[in-house]
């Protein structure tokens, strides 16, 4: 049996927090990009290491670390659930068999029902099928959703899809460099949609 998905199934499948109304879909990679998965075991041999800077070392990370893309999504959405306090959501979260909905079209109908979507980029996210993702959405919905919108991607984190994005959608862009950072940014923008909300420069959506 196929799922609505509506504002209220989307409420009603996540814990109670102060702003449960106040639905904001945080999407980024759920895995951290791993060199292993493009280098053959030969080429890998011939790389020491121990002699790359940091950020590229970390690209051989162990698969057992693969998920720290994932993780950092959690806490941020751990953050934002308790302060603000606004009802910070993953897909996972829904638990909509996607064998009756394709994630594309899953993402859109989150982003149609939240009051804010942030898409998340951390250097080693494995951030290929979130940029599709987020293509599909700014075509469907950037002219009535474009307010509600936000890119944060950390500062080495280089991509022409933002960049074009920027252009073709006047997409709002931010950085990060720390994980306080990001989150500090993610209560701004949420309390930026709160207070457009009641002055009426914003519909709500209830």
């Amino acid at each position: 049996m196929t799922v609505e998905i509506t504002r209220d199934v989307i409420a009603e499948r996540l814990g109670h927090v102060t702003y449960d109304r106040f639905l904001f879909y945080l999407m980024g990679p759920y895995k951290s990009f791993n060199l292993n998965y493009v280098l053959s075991e030969k080429e890998r041999q011939e790389i020491d290491v121990e002699d790359l800077p940091g950020p590229l070392r970390q690209l051989f990370q162990s698969k057992e670390e693969i998920d720290a893309a994932q993780a950092l999504l959690r806490r941020v959405q751990g953050a934002l659930r308790v302060k603000p306090g606004v009802n910070a959501f993953l897909a996972l979260d829904v638990d909509v068999d996607t064998d009756n909905v394709d994630a594309a079209t899953q993402s859109i109908k989150y982003t149609r029902c939240s009051n804010a979507t942030a898409f998340i980029l951390p250097f080693l996210g494995h951030n290929f099928g979130v940029g599709e993702e987020a293509g599909s959405i700014l075509e469907a919905l950037s002219e009535t959703h474009s307010d509600r919108f936000i890119f944060v991607h950390e500062n080495d984190v280089t991509s022409a899809m933002i960049r074009s994005a920027q252009v073709r959608w006047d997409l709002r862009v931010e950085t990060y460099a720390t994980e306080s950072e990001l989150i500090s940014k993610l209560r701004l923008f949420a309390g930026g949609i709160m207070h457009q909300e009641r002055r009426g420069d914003l519909d709500r959506l209830d």
